[in-house]
């Protein structure tokens, strides 16, 4: 049975390491017969969270932005991937400002027991990571039924294409192989 996977790629640089082990994600699943999706963060108006908890009495977030068609998107989907660069030891500004506004989505239905895949790429070694996935770990805590699938670390990637040359390459597309 297909699944509908829904990939979010924070990466600002189209192209980037993360971004390309989305596509790798991408590919793997899509062959396995899996309909996917793919949304670049960097691409979309997504305002920070103000914090004024009106989500909490409306089930929504009175902000009216782009973030609405991503909650929408996430509803919708079987599978979300997450995938971020890591800049000084934790996920990037536009993966933070993602999960802060699903903060109204998460009051209400539709958000509960979807599977996730993380992805997180760095110049350094995979325990420079860590943090970032404890970070996302964190946040899947927080999403009823959520369950962790895989994780993805791209270690050693600096360069834009150095992810190519890694083997967090070939592991991407076999997690997207493996949804199912």
């Amino acid at each position: 049975m297909s699944k509908q996977v829904l990939i979010i790629s924070s990466s600002p640089r189209k192209g980037g390491n993360s971004d390309t082990l989305c596509d790798q994600f991408m590919k793997g699943a899509t062959e396995a017969g899996n309909r996917v999706e793919k949304i670049r963060l960097a691409d979309l108006k997504i305002e920070y969270c103000s914090a004024c908890y009106a989500c909490k009495k409306t089930g929504h977030c009175v902000k009216r932005d782009d973030m609405e068609q991503v909650i929408e998107k996430m509803r919708a989907a079987d599978v979300v991937v997450l995938a971020t660069p890591v800049y000084f030891y934790t996920m990037c500004a536009q993966m933070k400002t993602m999960i802060d506004r699903t903060l109204g989505g998460v009051q209400t239905s539709g958000l509960e027991n979807k599977e996730f895949y993380l992805i997180a790429t760095a110049a350094d070694g995979k325990a420079a990571m860590e943090r970032t996935v404890d970070g996302l770990r964190g946040y899947l805590e927080c999403m009823p039924g959520a369950k962790e699938m895989g994780v993805v670390y791209g270690a050693g990637a600096w360069q834009i294409g150095d992810v190519q040359k890694n083997a967090a390459f070939d592991e991407a597309y076999q997690m997207g192989q493996n949804v199912c």
